[in-house]
């Protein structure tokens, strides 16, 4: 669970069942950040409901501050909990991709010290 996450509503009155929901689907995403990284993570999400017209636009926006990087997501629906759920997918995407060019790769390098070693062995 992500330690420092903020959950502000502009222009809007955040309920307890959608403040939950925000901390649960949020939340959860430091499964898949780098270990190093969960602990100095911080999110803020920025929860805004304008009435146009005859219409509601809810929009959710996330920031997520990582260590040497910084994500931004945006989206607008017309219900917060869809907002949320989309923002959720696309933070997902953003953070697997975050992993991978920012990852350790200590598994990388144990296999190819692994395949070097055999393959010692076998030419010697």
């Amino acid at each position: 669970m992500i330690q420092k996450l903020e959950v502000q509503g502009i222009h809007t009155e955040i309920s307890a069942d959608l403040q939950k929901y925000v901390e649960k689907k949020i939340g959860q995403l430091d499964k898949y950040m780098p270990r190093y990284a969960r602990e100095s993570a911080h999110v803020e999400v920025k929860l805004k409901e304008k009435k146009i017209k005859n219409r509601v636009e809810c929009s959710c926006e996330v920031i997520l501050h990582l260590p040497k990087e910084t994500f931004t997501i945006k989206e607008t629906t017309v219900n917060l909990f869809a907002a949320v759920d989309v923002v959720e997918q696309k933070l997902k995407n953003h953070i697997k991709k975050y992993k991978q060019t920012h990852g350790t790769g200590r598994l990388h390098q144990r296999v190819l010290a692994r395949f070097k070693r055999s393959s010692a062995r076998s030419s010697g």
